[in-house]
């Protein structure tokens, strides 16, 4: 059965790599929200500040 260990094989080494590219994505897309975030408070409060002048 060496067809199927290689199979197993070639599966794990797909699966770890999918896992990785979603980790990375993930990681993005909660630095983007982050700044985003960020961002937008500090919007508001300079928009605050403006206002109250």
């Amino acid at each position: 059965m060496p067809n199927m260990d290689v199979f197993m094989i070639a599966l794990s080494i797909m699966l770890q790599g999918m896992v990785g590219i979603f980790v990375v994505i993930i990681i993005i897309s909660l630095i983007v929200a982050l700044m985003g975030w960020i961002g937008a408070n500090t919007g508001k409060k300079n928009d605050g500040k403006t206002d109250a002048q």
